[in-house]
């Protein structure tokens, strides 16, 4: 009776662990190519004239749209790449390769690194609505934090998996609201300077998960 109950209690801490490892891996993967802070300063901007009232709302369903697309992709971004015959070794590979670029433009903040070009932030200073376009996406979920997502859902193996994903995708929302709220005060204190380490940090992390997808495809491929 002891043994079965050392069994027992070995295979929890084991499970749990692993969930725990998932959900770090999936939280931190998520957060380095999504990189709320890099997207302070065009929120800011875009919202220079709005009223708190107006800033807070725009957070919030800015947060929201992000929450929405990254669920939609993950529950559906493999179904959908597979119905056009994409194969799950391609689906990696593929994601590594959009989250490599996006990690060379992070490691080059002044140069390649921003989250809109000049055309896009111009063209969304005429919008009356940017919390879905640009604020949601492609800032926050656009084509790296999408990759992210639908890599790890190509590797789950079952519905918990996909309940841990979903947990990291919260979190990073969060986060992500808490962020665009505080922008004012987070950008006084951080600045310019700071903002291009923390971008530069987030894009060497980028840059190791986007290898780690190819590898993960590559080996796949070849059933390695």
């Amino acid at each position: 009776m002891v043994e079965i109950i050392s069994q027992i209690t070995t295979d929890y801490n084991f499970v749990l662990a692993s969930a725990a490892g998932l959900f770090l891996a999936s939280f931190s993967s998520l957060f380095s190519v999504a990189n709320p802070t890099a997207a302070m300063p065009i929120f800011l901007s875009l919202t220079q004239d709005y009223s708190e009232t107006e800033r807070k709302s725009t957070a919030l369903w800015t947060s929201i749209y992000m929450f929405l697309i990254l669920v939609v992709f993950l529950f559906a971004g493999t179904a959908i790449l597979s119905f056009f015959g994409i194969s799950l070794s391609g689906i990696r590979i593929a994601g590594g390769l959009i989250i490599m670029r996006a990690a060379f433009s992070m490691l080059n903040p002044d140069k390649s690194g921003k989250k809109l070009t000049d055309e896009d932030e111009e063209e969304a200073m005429l919008k009356d609505d940017i919390t879905f376009s640009p604020l949601a996406m492609p800032m926050l979920s656009g084509p790296g934090s999408i990759a992210v997502v639908i890599g790890f859902a190509s590797q789950a193996t079952g519905m918990s998996d996909y309940l841990i994903h979903s947990l990291s995708i919260t979190l990073v929302v969060l986060i992500a609201y808490v962020v665009l709220r505080l922008s004012p005060v987070i950008m006084k204190y951080m600045g310019t300077t700071g903002m291009n380490v923390m971008t530069r940090m987030m894009g060497f992390i980028a840059l190791a998960i986007s290898v780690q997808f190819i590898l993960s495809g590559v080996s796949l491929f070849f059933n390695v």
